[in-house]
């Protein structure tokens, strides 16, 4: 082998993978085993693949990115890899599996062992959503192998592992002397590995656990229904094709022709796979097969296969729908017995949600919520009044709490939560637009369109991820969870950031649609006659220094627990400053704050019904992990990151990323854990001085990606008037203007200026 011969080529299909792929490629990169190169095949993918592909490459010259110009499937994607490998061994591996901790020094280390074998067959486990792990059912026969090399006559028990190409590593030489190519369409993997196993003159075996085969709960290709599962015809054709001719491995006909056999079933069985409307044909074809290709001395297995394998044989329909039927009514009764106690008591509410469920929806109404009904409030809000300027044919109603009412704008339509009304318009609303998510017993109807518009960028983990964090997840269903995300059918995002977590914290079939946040346009809308206002109403005197102080909870602690003396605080800032002190809304009032405020020493404005007002007030924002940060950027302001508890949070509730490491992109300032530190910034001038400024940029170009003003237009146009054509571009950002950092000057506002009521808290 020349010298610059990797000893691996990994190569990755990527198609629309965007939540999983850096994963996957980390996996790979962080193997302690470094002789290696990555060929990743950018399958014409519509989401951010290619971009993450590129941003790889350019960090790690390993990473080989290859762009499709159009879409040619994941054979001919493997392909292109396989034909621009130039490792000893090619492994492929799906772009949204992981490699284990390990995998290539253990390969490396079985390969020297065995004196470099055609093809190695390798470990593997399941990984699920909610963390659990399912061992590879060919865990033993892959540890009685040993360190033996064998063929696939002499040892044909290795013909029913898992029929896929990532459970194998193939020698280079071999895998392109003998010309394998994948076939078109799906199920192109049992064709390949059953060709290769027979082909192969040596073979050896690895139980050391080397890919982590993520069982996705959507977007699987393998799990979206339809006639393109009818291609596994086409693919065992070839295969028993390709065994007439070669009698030499006549002896495995009959073992492969249970496997054909069973596979045909499983796939029939499969909900997620074949349409009802279409099992008929697919068992014709099943039991067409069966009989061509049965062997003469075949015989059917004992048991409730050996069964299915006679009816398959008959060709009766019937039957096998008889005996599937028996299976479904006992699942059936089972979930029967576990749900009747959660129907009882609901049944008044359920007659009257029912009955208007079968009334027609109402294509000109929209419901609206925000913050567990809190009011009217964050993207929804801001999404209502452009609704209402754009389009205003479509009525919007507001759901709202009973303690919420009074805050309700004059002139917002509403409805209190669980009131006859509230029934009638979640029922029959054309559109529903929430930053959280509806209650467990909201319907969705196929004719409903739910925008999940989010409530921040995720720093804290979110979704699924809390399962590995008691303090965050403590007491939540994430059963419930998911089942409340699969009614999204649009994620509003402001970053590529969120748009890759929530697609893989939340696995729902969703469209994720990268617009912006509607709450944020005002930071790039608002003048300095508004914050000249704003400053006014909130008592900042004029020539002073106003920084926001936006600490967010803690799931650890119970309550609002001070994480700064800030009567010391202030009186080390000096009469120059004023302190504006923001809680978070899951929090009451906070007597001391109150106190604090009396003395002058600080402005309480944890009630403030607008913090976009306070955002374009302040002249810095001081805060730890809250996403107000990423709101704020957008202003291009100083940003001061006080984590006193860093890693007590960040072991308590998981972050994904390090914000206090000084990284570009990461860190957006000027940063402090402890009370000296904080106020050392401000004395220094650290909080806004140039490095802080560089760090700020670079934050800014990574999390206010899709900010531009222009977000709730977008989204308008997007949900309520179909005009996708018109939908404005999101502009470049040093092309956007942010609104003017606060001036000492006391201007009068403008006759008719205003700043839109948006959100009133974030976390």
């Amino acid at each position: 082998m020349p010298a610059n011969t990797p000893k691996f080529s990994v190569v990755v299909p990527v198609y629309k993978v965007q939540g999983y792929l850096r994963a996957c490629l980390d996996s790979i990169l962080s193997q302690s085993f470094n002789d290696f190169e990555i060929v990743a095949i950018d399958d014409h993918s519509p989401d951010a693949c290619g971009r993450i592909l590129d941003e790889y490459a350019s960090m790690d010259k390993r990473v080989i990115p290859v762009h499709f110009k159009e879409n040619q499937g994941i054979g001919k994607a493997r392909d292109a890899g396989a034909l621009r490998a130039r490792g000893e061994y090619i492994l492929f591996l799906d772009s949204d599996d992981t490699l284990a901790d390990g995998a290539l020094q253990a390969m490396a280390d079985r390969l020297e062992a065995t004196e470099n074998p055609d093809i190695l067959l390798i470990n593997h486990i399941r990984t699920y959503w909610d963390n659990r792990v399912q061992a590879s059912a060919a865990t033993q026969i892959l540890e009685s192998a040993g360190t033996s090399v064998f063929t696939a006559l002499e040892r044909p028990e290795f013909l029913t592992m898992f029929a896929v190409v990532w459970n194998r590593v193939y020698r280079r030489d071999f895998y392109t002397g003998n010309g394998f190519v994948f076939t078109d369409g799906i199920y192109e993997d049992a064709l390949m590995v059953y060709k290769t196993m027979l082909t192969a003159a040596r073979i050896a075996a690895l139980d050391h656990v080397c890919v982590e085969y993520r069982q996705r709960r959507q977007g699987n290709s393998m799990r979206t229904p339809g006639r393109k599962h009818f291609g596994i015809f086409e693919q065992y054709s070839r295969l028993f094709e390709f065994l007439d001719a070669n009698p030499q491995v006549e002896q495995v006909r009959s073992l492969l022709f249970e496997r054909m056999a069973s596979h045909f079933l499983f796939t029939l069985a499969r909900e997620d796979r074949i349409l009802p409307r279409d099992r008929t044909d697919f068992f014709k074809l099943a039991s067409e097969h069966y009989n061509r290709y049965k062997p003469r001395e075949f015989v059917i297995p004992q048991g409730p296969q050996g069964v299915r394998f006679q009816v398959l044989e008959r060709g009766s329909y019937t039957a096998y729908a008889g005996l599937s039927f028996a299976t479904l009514k006992r699942r059936q009764l089972r979930r029967q017995a576990r749900s009747a106690k959660t129907r009882l008591g609901k049944v008044a509410y359920n007659r009257l949600y029912q009955l208007h469920l079968r009334r027609p929806v109402d294509e000109n109404l929209a419901v609206y919520a925000a913050y567990w009904n809190r009011g009217v409030a964050c993207n929804p809000a801001a999404i209502y009044h452009k609704a209402k300027e754009l389009a205003p044919n479509v009525r919007g109603v507001w759901i709202v709490r009973k303690d919420s009412i009074e805050d309700v704008p004059e002139g917002v339509d509403f409805v209190v939560a669980n009131s006859p009304r509230y029934w009638e318009v979640i029922a029959r609303a054309k559109y529903l637009i929430n930053n959280v998510n509806f209650p467990n017993d909201f319907v969705k109807r196929p004719e409903q369109i739910h925008l999940q518009t989010h409530h921040g960028t995720p720093l804290k983990q979110m979704g699924i991820d809390q399962q590995k964090f008691p303090a965050a997840g403590k007491g939540m269903s994430f059963y419930k969870m998911l089942q409340r995300a699969d009614k999204w059918d649009l994620s509003l995002n402001s970053n590529q950031h969120s748009t890759e977590i929530w697609e893989r914290v939340y696995p729902c079939a969703f469209e994720a649609i990268d617009y912006g946040y509607p709450r944020n346009d005002v930071y790039f809308h608002a003048t300095a006659q508004d914050i000249s206002r704003i400053r006014r109403q909130l008592g900042i005197e004029e020539g002073k220094t106003a920084v926001l102080y936006c600490p967010t909870v803690r799931d650890y602690q119970k309550g609002y627990v001070p994480r700064i003396d800030l009567e010391r605080f202030c009186r080390e800032l000096g009469p120059n400053f004023v302190l504006l002190v923001r809680t978070h809304y899951f929090y009451g009032q906070d007597p001391r704050l109150q106190a604090l405020q009396e003395q002058g020493l600080v402005k309480d404005v944890s009630r403030y019904p607008v913090v976009e007002d306070l955002c374009l007030a302040a002249d810095a924002l001081i805060t730890d992990y809250s996403s107000i940060m990423f709101d704020y950027a957008c202003l291009d302001r100083p940003i001061i990151t006080y984590a006193d508890d860093w890693e007590v949070y960040r072991k308590a509730r998981g972050v994904y990323f390090d914000i206090l490491s000084q990284n570009p992109g990461e860190t957006p300032g000027a940063t402090a854990t402890s009370e000296d530190e904080l106020i050392e910034a401000f004395r220094s001038g650290a909080w806004n001085s140039p490095g802080a400024a560089e760090l700020r940029s670079a934050f800014r170009r990574r999390f206010v990606q899709y900010d531009d003003g222009h977000a709730a237009e977008r989204i308008v146009k997007h949900l309520f008037l179909a005009e996708k054509g018109s939908i404005p571009p999101v502009l470049p950002l040093d092309k956007r203007t942010p609104a003017p950092a606060p001036t000492a000057r006391d201007i009068e506002p403008r006759p008719g200026s205003a700043v839109a009521e948006t959100a009133p808290a974030r976390t």
